[in-house]
């Protein structure tokens, strides 16, 4: 048996490689990006990045009632996007498997909730499987689709940000010969959701959902693991189940539940009658602890494990085992904060940069990517930040707001170009229909970026590197109905003409368009480009103002004193934007 080491999300790539899936789509969103970005190696899936995350799971949707397994990927805030087709999905069930990633996560390391996704399979009334390890990535996966097309429904996995970027040993198996596909076959009362046929469907749901409960309190991935006593029971799941392990090894006994919606009541009960005292640990929401307690037994859980933040094994020790003796490893040295910035070169500094010096007259509402950094000071660019297309959305209302109360300030909303094919389109269609007196910007940096560069309808191949129409963001403005002499195009960089652009907007009385255009620094022909390019100081020239450190570029430092010392650039981060160049008004900062 082939042993190879995989993160979760390559283990899920994997997974639906072995389980016959045909039809993959997904809007990139950590923890969740690397599913996809795995699946082209698989030359057999038609793997590919949907423009938002509704749209992926209405892709995987259309196969799988086409016949054919499918699946559709995306982080915890994702579903929300993609709730209307998953809740009907629901009722209408499936045909070839159909799976559904959520990659939840808890900490918030990238995201902009902690939300709990667990609570979105009994609301949507379809059965979920939450995976421990890599391992079980893999094989939890493939169940999925079995379970699916077996019961019905839609399979929701379950995964956090631990599960996904943790590695680990996994057997590999093999895909079958040829991938299930069944028959597509008219039959409008199962598959189009009117309102006479929704109601018989749920009914057919409701017993689904009960069928899938017998199977739940009898599965393997639902086990009792007996331990060396009985005194106390643990009940768990995902990750948790690890953390538990860690602290309690063999001295304790597990319920560990795999499929966790429907819930198997009757094993819950059975564990919880043969010991002696219930500990549940579970990450976020008390979901566990309130099924067990509905069932009339009492448990410790969510009054000594936080629903904030990330669950670790050092917070179960503490929570469950505080006086037991045992020492952690840790140490006293704590590393430096290290927020995240723009990268040196960034064309979103100079827009932002822009921004900031106008705060006092402006409200800036920003949106989901790297411009999202624009908040942080020095540029201080930004006021809020909601949702993916949020930025026009909440601009249109902001700026209703301001004048009812007799504001002035002008208001901006911002959106990248991939979230403008995300959901900034209908913000903007929005803004067109009333004349909204806002400028909204559109940021382009030819990809999707902080995700780490996937592609989008604007740029020019598919995930899997195939030649595609690249659409043009200008023309689709103006289609919507926007004159051109209401749409300014700049270089983000030039100092200047940002600066002029964002004048003329706050002078506009009703729409204006923003759009800036410069490539993302990172993208590798870019990169490749700017080899050997530097801006450098001349300690002599510099007059110690600092102007240039608040553009917030990583490559620029102060050495020295305040009243002695100079900037600095450092070589090997600077890109040769000249940007600081721009601002330096005593020519101190050079082009190499």
């Amino acid at each position: 048996m082939n042993k190879v080491i995989l993160s979760g999300d390559e283990a899920v790539a994997r997974g639906a490689y072995e389980g016959g899936c045909l039809v993959a789509a997904a809007y990139p969103g950590t923890p969740s990006t690397e599913i996809l970005e795995n699946m082209p190696q698989y030359a057999e899936i038609d793997s590919r990045w949907a423009s938002n995350e509704k749209v992926a799971l209405e892709i995987a949707s259309g196969a799988s009632i086409g016949g054919v397994r499918a699946l559709a990927a995306m982080k915890h805030v994702g579903l929300n996007v993609a709730a209307d087709p998953l809740l009907t999905m629901g009722y209408i069930g499936v045909n070839g498997g159909l799976v559904v990633v959520t990659a939840d996560d808890p900490g918030c390391h990238s995201s902009q909730n902690e939300q709990d996704n667990r609570l979105v399979a009994p609301w949507a009334k379809i059965l979920m499987l939450e995976p421990s390890d890599s391992q079980e990535c893999l094989d939890f996966t493939k169940l999925a689709f079995e379970l699916s097309e077996r019961f019905d429904s839609p399979a929701l996995l379950r995964m956090t940000t631990r599960v996904c970027h943790s590695k680990g040993l996994v057997a590999l198996g093999e895909r079958p010969a040829e991938a299930p596909v069944k028959p597509y076959e008219r039959n409008i009362r199962k598959t189009a959701m009117l309102p006479a046929h929704a109601r018989l469907r749920h009914v057919v749901v409701e017993a689904n959902l009960k069928a899938m409960e017998d199977f739940s309190n009898n599965c393997a991935v639902n086990r009792i693991e007996w331990g060396q006593s009985k005194n106390v029971g643990v009940i768990t799941s995902g990750v948790s189940y690890l953390y538990a392990r860690e602290v309690f090894g063999d001295t304790v006994s597990y319920l560990k539940l795999g499929l966790t919606h429907p819930l198997p009541h009757g094993l819950i009960s059975t564990f919880a009658r043969s010991v002696d005292k219930i500990y549940v640990i579970e990450e976020g929401e008390p979901y566990l602890e309130t099924a067990v307690r509905a069932l009339g037994f009492d448990c410790i859980g969510k009054e000594r494990i936080s629903v904030l933040g990330e669950l670790d094994s050092r917070m179960v020790r503490q929570a469950f085992l505080p006086d037991n003796g045992d020492q952690l490893y840790g140490s006293k040295l704590q590393a430096p904060p290290r927020p995240p910035v723009l990268c040196a070169g960034c064309p979103h500094r100079g827009f932002f940069h822009t921004l900031g010096k106008k705060k006092k007259e402006i409200v800036a509402c920003g949106d989901i990517g790297c411009y999202t950094l624009g908040i942080q000071a020095p540029l201080d660019g930004l006021d809020t930040v909601v949702c993916m297309g949020g930025g026009f959305s909440t601009a249109i209302g902001m700026a209703e707001a301001l004048k009812k109360a007799g504001d002035s300030r002008k208001v901006f909303g911002m959106v990248g170009d991939s979230t403008f094919f995300h959901s900034g389109m209908t913000g903007l269609a929005d803004a067109v229909h009333v004349n909204a007196n806002v400028c909204l910007c559109v940021l382009d940096n030819s990809i999707t970026a902080m995700t780490g560069h996937q592609e989008n309808p604007g740029t020019k191949n598919t995930l899997r590197g195939e030649p595609a129409t690249s659409l043009d963001i200008l023309k689709i403005i103006e289609g919507m109905g926007v004159p051109k002499d209401r749409v300014t195009v700049v270089d983000p960089l030039k100092l200047d003409d940002v600066t002029k652009a964002v004048e003329a907007a706050m002078a506009t009385e009703g729409l204006s368009i923003i759009v800036t255009k410069r490539p993302c620094v990172l993208i590798k022909e870019v990169r490749k480009s700017l080899e050997g390019k530097l801006c450098k100081v001349d300690p002599a020239a510099c007059k110690r103002c600092k102007q240039c450190l608040k553009v917030g570029c990583p490559a620029i430092s102060f050495e020295g004193t305040a009243k002695e010392g100079h900037s600095n650039i450092d070589p090997s981060a600077c890109v040769g934007c000249e940007f600081c160049l721009q601002v330096c008004k005593f020519d101190a900062i050079s082009r190499v």
